[in-house]
């Protein structure tokens, strides 16, 4: 039998792959848009709920939910991964592929952000525990005097959840000021609220005392390192706009266009960030601006299960790692969050699933996005699809529930329970 049939075989009725796997290590290799399932998978991997992950998808497309998808899910080397719809509802549109860059938006925080300030802090040029207004004096007003680089991190700064969208500003600099503007609602440390201006602080913070740009340092110490080709801010600069998922189509009333940061004027937002924020900061931010592709995040996944280490390259150290990913915020939250990922706030609940215990740990994007990961069966998922096309206006929750469900189910042979529930929270 030859490799394209065998391939049009596992598109067409995924419960098929388990006998077909075999056959395929010895053929070609399988075309992106295509199912990956190595023969490990048989044993890794319950290969009969990739139908039911492929029927969960495809029914929220035929929904119009989202116009299109790619799931990866991947257990100690075994990998199922395809690509499901359209870049759009239009006539016409070109086939989502495995291949596909998909706007990641508040996965910034996780994948560019959290670990570019993990590295200052390794170099010495951060201290996790000191002041907000020890690097930044100008912000030193509206009670922020005892925010630390640790209450930015786990969201428990006590600042607003965003930055004002008026008056209308533009820039960096602009965005700097305001955000040192904004006074704290709640005293550092003892309340949690997910905020991008927390973020927006740590994005600049890696720019001051890096001396390159946050985009530039990420690039340079997390995506190159790791092979991650198809990661990064300003996707237009080094991808295809063909190759990318757009986002939100209007057009835009007047105050929708102020609302939205004006930038895209209305038109169709391809390669261009959909965060208004991170859009009036010129595509880079701390909270959200990257792009990527589930390939790319499945290598970012991999490393941080590696401990810090992937294909031999070290990228960032155990130490970080377990800063990121365990539970770091303060005594008396009870959302726990590492440096980074989510553990048990109320925005794990959906990704997590129902069987994933509390202890893995991950993150969602606006726009559609999750990355969730468990350590305790070395099994993880990502999920890019551009639900907010054309109108923001999709609600994929119910979808992101059976996701890591069937994700969890999917590791086979596993004992969820033997689990120690919140064992997690020991490491604060």
């Amino acid at each position: 039998m030859r490799p394209s049939h065998l391939t049009a075989l596992l598109q067409r009725n995924t419960t098929f792959a388990a006998v077909a796997v075999a056959l395929l290590a010895g053929c070609a290799q399988v075309p992106s848009s295509a199912p990956v399932v190595p023969a490990v998978s048989q044993t890794e991997l319950d290969t009969a709920r990739f139908a039911q992950i492929d029927s969960a998808i495809n029914a929220a497309i035929a929904e119009h939910k989202l116009p299109g998808a790619v799931f990866h899910l991947e257990r100690n080397g075994a990998v199922y991964e395809q690509g499901y719809g359209t870049l759009s509802y239009e006539p016409g549109a070109a086939s989502v592929t495995t291949d596909t860059v998909f706007d990641a938006a508040s996965l910034t925080k996780v994948i560019a952000t959290a670990p570019s300030v993990m590295l200052l802090a390794e170099q010495g040029k951060i201290d996790l525990d000191a002041r907000l207004v020890q690097y930044f004096p100008e912000c030193a007003n509206g009670g922020k005097q005892e925010i630390t680089i640790r209450h930015l991190l786990t969201h428990t700064s006590g600042l607003p959840s965003g930055i004002p969208a008026t008056p209308a500003w533009h820039g960096s600099a602009a965005g700097h000021a305001l955000a040192c503007s904004l006074p704290v609602t709640n005293k550092p440390g003892t309340f949690f609220r997910y905020s991008d201006v927390n973020y927006v602080l740590l994005g600049q913070l890696v720019e001051k005392l890096s001396g390159m740009p946050l985009n530039e340092f990420a690039q340079q110490h997390i995506y190159t390192p790791l092979g991650m080709r198809d990661t990064g801010y300003l996707p237009l600069k080094r991808v295809a706009k063909e190759k990318i998922a757009p986002t939100h189509k209007s057009p835009l009333d007047p105050a929708q266009r102020e609302l939205h940061g004006d930038v895209a004027g209305g038109q169709l937002l391809q390669g261009v960030v959909h965060d208004p924020t991170a859009r009036r900061m010129d595509g880079v931010a701390g909270s959200a601006g990257l792009f990527s592709t589930a390939r790319d995040l499945a290598r970012y996944a991999r490393m941080l299960l590696n401990g810090g280490e992937l294909d031999g390259v070290r990228v960032l150290s155990k130490a970080s790692v377990r800063l990121m990913t365990t539970a770091q915020s303060p005594a008396g939250i009870e959302a726990l969050r590492g440096m980074g990922m989510d553990i048990n706030s109320p925005y794990a609940v959906r990704p997590r699933g129902t069987v994933f215990p509390v202890g893995s740990f991950g993150h969602t994007g606006f726009t559609g996005c999750i990355v969730w990961i468990d350590p305790n069966s070395r099994t993880f998922y990502v999920f890019l699809s551009n639900r907010v096309y054309p109108d923001d206006k999709s609600n994929v929750l119910p979808l992101y529930t059976q996701l890591g469900t069937l994700a969890a189910q999917s590791a086979r042979g596993f004992d969820y329970a033997s689990v120690k529930p919140l064992a997690v929270a020991a490491a604060r």
